[in-house]
This record gives C-alpha cells, sequence and structure tokens, in this order.
C-alpha cells in the first residue's frame, strides 16, 4: 500500500462483528504480540480539556529528556498527527510499513475492529518499536470500552474537566457520564482529577476507594495567573513561578493546574522532570485549534469548542481579552451536538453568526443551523462550505473585529489551510 491507500484502508474499518467491548482490541494486540504490555502511560479521560492536557505534559516530557508519545484524536490538518513521537507525526512511511503488517492480521479476524480500535492498535506496536519512555495516552470517548482502556495499571490516571456530551452513548446524567469516565480507573494505581464537579467527584473517589487506587484532586486555589493576553498566560502554581503557557484562555490556567499537579505526582513516582523542563516544556507547548490565534489584524481566533461546556469556556475567554467587544462567529456543529446551548453560550457576545457544515457526514447544514440561531434571537447567514465561510468573514471583516471559527474540530484543518495555516 501507498500512503493513500493506508489512509483510505484506515477509514474503511467499521465494526462488522458481534462482540462490542474490549474484546476485538484484545484480540488484535494478542495477535500482534501484546505491544503495549512493554510500553509505560499516562493516561487521559474527561469531557474538555483532555488535548490540551496531553499536549503540555507530553511538551515537559520530552524536555526532561523522555521519549514521549503522544496519542490524540481527532487530528487537524493531516491524520498522522494522531500517532506522534517527541512531538513529531508518525511519517508516512512508518504508518505505511506498519498498516501493511497488521492488514493481513484484520483481514483474518472473524470480528474485525473498528477504525479506532485499529488505529489505537497501531500506535501501541508504533510505540513499542520506536522504544518509548512513555506514552501520553488520550481516551477517545467515554472511558471504561474505550479501546485505549486495555492497558494495565498506568502512571497515572488523569481525568480533566467534566461536562455533558457523547450522551447518547455514555448517559443523562453526570453520574452516568462520570461513571464511564471512571472505567479508566486502575487497581492499585493513582487518579488525578480536575475536580470542581461534586456529582462527578463522588463517582471518581468512590471509584477509587474501590480499586484502591490513591485519588489526588487538584488545587486550583495554588494557580495565580498573573497576566493574560493574545500570546497567552503567565503563570505560578506551587513551586513553579512565572510560568509562560501560550495557550490561550482561563480554562487552559485550570489546566495546566492539573499537568502541574500531573508532573508533581510523576515525580513522586520516581521521574526526574527537572524545574527547567517544566518552564521550557509548557512554553513550548503546542495544540492548534485551541483558541488559536490564525490573525492578529483582524483578530481571527479557532476553536475546538463542539459542546456547551466547551463553548462556556470559549465565551469567558473571549469576555476577559475583549471586554465590551461584540464577537463575528463562524459556527459549524455536528448535528448530534446540543448546539441550541452552545448558542446561548454565544448569544450575547455575537454581533452575528456565518454558519457553515464541517465536513463530516453527522454535520448540521448551515442552513439548519442558521435558521435555529434566528429561532434564537440572533442573526445569522450561511454560508454553505467551511471555505466559503472563512472567505465571506475576512471580506466583510474591518481592522479592528474580533472573528471567532468555532464549533467542531472536523472544520478546523480547513480553517487553518484557509488562513494560511496549514502543514
Amino acid at each position: 500500500m501507498n500512503y493513500e491507500e493506508t489512509i483510505a484502508y484506515i477509514h474503511s474499518a467499521y465494526w462488522k462483528g458481534t462482540k462490542d467491548g474490549l474484546s476485538r482490541t484484545r484480540e488484535l494486540l494478542g495477535l500482534l504480540g501484546n505491544p503495549q504490555d512493554e510500553l509505560r502511560f499516562i493516561h487521559v479521560a474527561g469531557t474538555n480539556g483532555k488535548g490540551s492536557t496531553c499536549a503540555m505534559l507530553a511538551s515537559i516530557l520530552q524536555a526532561a529528556g523522555y521519549r514521549t508519545g503522544l496519542y490524540t484524536s481527532p487530528f487537524v490538518n493531516r491524520f498522522n498527527e494522531r500517532i506522534a513521537l517527541n512531538g513529531i507525526p508518525i511519517s508516512d512511511q512508518d504508518l505505511v510499513d506498519i498498516f501493511e503488517r497488521i492488514r493481513p492480521i484484520v483481514d483474518n479476524m472473524e470480528n474485525p475492529p473498528s477504525e479506532f480500535e485499529l488505529i489505537t492498535c497501531a500506535a501501541m506496536l508504533y510505540y513499542k518499536e520506536q522504544r518509548c519512555d512513555v506514552v501520553v495516552l488520550e481516551v477517545g470517548m467515554g472511558g471504561e470500552f474505550d479501546s485505549t482502556n486495555i492497558i494495565h495499571t498506568p502512571l497515572l490516571t488523569i481525568i480533566t474537566a467534566m461536562g455533558f456530551d457523547h450522551m447518547k452513548y455514555l448517559g443523562n446524567t453526570m453520574t452516568e457520564i462520570a461513571s464511564a469516565k471512571a472505567g479508566i480507573i486502575k487497581p492499585d494505581g493513582t487518579t488525578l482529577i480536575y475536580g470542581e464537579n461534586p456529582e462527578a467527584d463522588k463517582v471518581f473517589y468512590e471509584t477509587c476507594e474501590q480499586r484502591h487506587s490513591r485519588l489526588v484532586v487538584t488545587d486550583h486555589s495554588r494557580m495565580v495567573d498573573h497576566a493574560h493576553t493574545l500570546r497567552g498566560h503567565d503563570l505560578s502554581f506551587g513551586p513553579y513561578t512565572h510560568v509562560y503557557l501560550p495557550l490561550i484562555g482561563s480554562h487552559q490556567v485550570k489546566n495546566a493546574a492539573v499537568v502541574l499537579t500531573a508532573v508533581e505526582e510523576l515525580n513522586r513516582r520516581g521521574f526526574l522532570i527537572p524545574d527547567g523542563a517544566v518552564y521550557a516544556g509548557m512554553a513550548a507547548v503546542k495544540w492548534p485549534a485551541r483558541m488559536e490565534l490564525l490573525s492578529e489584524n483582524p483578530v481571527f481566533l479557532l476553536d475546538g469548542g463542539h459542546n456547551p461546556h466547551g463553548f462556556h469556556a470559549a465565551a469567558a475567554t473571549l469576555r476577559e481579552l475583549f471586554p465590551d467587544r461584540k464577537i463575528r462567529v463562524m459556527m459549524g456543529v455536528m448535528a448530534d451536538k446540543d448546539h441550541r446551548d452552545m448558542i446561548r453560550e454565544l448569544l450575547p457576545l455575537a454581533e452575528g453568526f456565518v454558519t457553515v457544515q464541517p465536513d463530516s457526514p453527522r454535520s448540521m447544514t448551515a442552513e439548519d443551523l442558521a435558521e435555529e440561531i434566528r429561532s434564537l434571537g440572533g442573526s445569522a447567514v450561511p454560508a454553505g462550505s467551511v471555505e466559503n465561510g472563512v472567505k465571506m468573514m475576512i471580506k466583510e471583516a474591518k481592522p479592528n473585529d474580533v472573528l471567532l471559527a468555532i464549533g467542531s474540530l472536523y472544520m478546523a484543518g480547513t480553517v487553518r489551510t484557509a488562513m494560511g495555516k496549514g502543514e
């Protein structure tokens, strides 16, 4: 297979069997020699902030000299971003080589894996063969039945900020959603949680007690945000003073508190993460499409927020950075999201909306989204494609305008490319 054929093969994978749960992932990994058993992991679940937390931790570990894998989803510009090593996405050739070896095995399975399960198994094999010291492993969805949950007790389990998302699969109450996330808590490990959600935290406390996992709750009162600009934050947390974080938003300050607590816990576990690696790693972190500044004149921000909790965080950031300013919003969403609550978060700040349809079969049409915004009292113009939406936003923008593209990571790559920020 060449690269294009490999990507087509990955995307063609779908669950055709009868067994659910983790059985397919376990079977394939067993056929590959169980590469996951030779790796050490930091396992990260949660509703929001998973990716940013993973990116910060991986950057710090890399700065400390560890050979660090970073497994995340979805990608923004290229598929390879999902399987990274020391900040570099897997090469086209390595991706092809891995899947050329996996494909004959998968083709002979009675219950072949889904796309995400297939990618997870490929990542495990890659990281083992690359001799990673540690893999920062982001859960795809939920936790208990996510294919990343086939690992043994990790170095550290992290559960980030909790909110309502994927309710069709995870449940309609916070207790049900937290129970799904708590599925990654392993016996005799250490679990670090974001906290500040009593209903969810109760589930995590009880699960840790049952599984004899040491529970650590992030103390956000230890964090001081000295300065917040379009370039990022100047932070202090415990022994770490004036740490530069080039990610925008008060929610990233909260995520940073989780990350720096994780560093303290890893040092307790025998890792050697000197202070210099913390400062260097945080300053070097890159996480595109998370309140990313694409242009300064006019200001054009791109955010992958895709649920009410994410939209609330985006609105809070905009209020902090641009008090008393109205924002022009380009929005595209998946049809299965709680888009009415998402719209309500931005309505008070929005001068008007341009609606687009992200490139996904799950996406809502630009026309339907515009109609929904109007029904809630907003002004909206459908632009059709994401490319047309960006053109419309830029064409009508004045130099001092503030523009925001938000609603789905599935449109982020197209927005970045249209703004000259692609690969």
